[in-house]
């Protein structure tokens, strides 16, 4: 079974408090999220393997490491596109592949409208962000479409998950581990993290 990541940093802990704030505006929403998502990605790329190589500092050579595994980006769209920046930041050689889905508001069922992945991989480790694991829908086929891109290591770093979103992710990907930086009571009528922060896609683009 995979593992559960919540983060317990506690400046993971200050900016999602003020995520969660209904009072907080787009612009500053838009930079909480590109942060709390740098801070999640260092944990999750604890693991990544690395190869050693040789350099020349300003007084001698010495051995040193770079890193082995070819990382790729997946932001479901739209509301993942806020965690790319705060990650690319990190690792700025990523590379950063799309995936549009969005959740049927009477089925809470994914429906996918956009995909422009290449016939073959050119990675080697993708991360999933999304902010919002709530029905656990969208990860779970992202998920798919990637495993039969051919994609071997996958992690799934998200803001918020209800723990019925977690349960669908571990059911039906149990090799995927999952990095939060909280998790929350329950999904209401409607398919939302409750408390959460209301649709992160809303809330990112001024929309709601």
């Amino acid at each position: 079974m995979s593992t559960v990541n919540e983060s317990k940093h506690p400046l993971v802990a200050h900016k999602l408090s003020r995520l969660r704030d209904k009072n907080t505006e787009p612009k500053k929403f838009r930079e909480l999220v590109r942060e709390i998502a740098g801070l999640l990605a260092y944990e999750a790329t604890a693991d990544l393997q690395t190869s050693e190589i040789e350099i020349e500092t300003p007084l001698e050579k010495m051995k040193a490491q770079q890193l082995k595994e070819k990382i790729g980006l997946v932001p479901v769209l739209r509301a993942g596109l806020g965690m790319v920046e705060g990650i690319w930041e990190l690792m700025p050689s990523s590379e950063v592949w799309h995936i549009g889905l969005y959740r049927d508001e009477k089925t809470l069922q994914p429906v996918e409208y956009y995909n422009k992945l290449p016939v073959d991989p050119r990675v080697s480790v993708c991360l999933i962000l999304d902010p919002m694991l709530a029905t656990g829908g969208s990860a779970t086929a992202t998920a798919d479409i990637l495993k039969k891109w051919g994609v071997k290591k996958i992690k799934y770093v998200g803001l918020i998950a209800a723990p019925e979103g977690i349960k669908t992710m571990q059911t039906a990907h149990p090799d995927i581990d999952i990095y939060l930086a909280a998790i929350d009571d329950h999904l209401n009528e409607r398919g939302y993290i409750v408390p959460g922060l209301g649709d992160a896609g809303d809330r990112q683009f001024g929309t709601g």
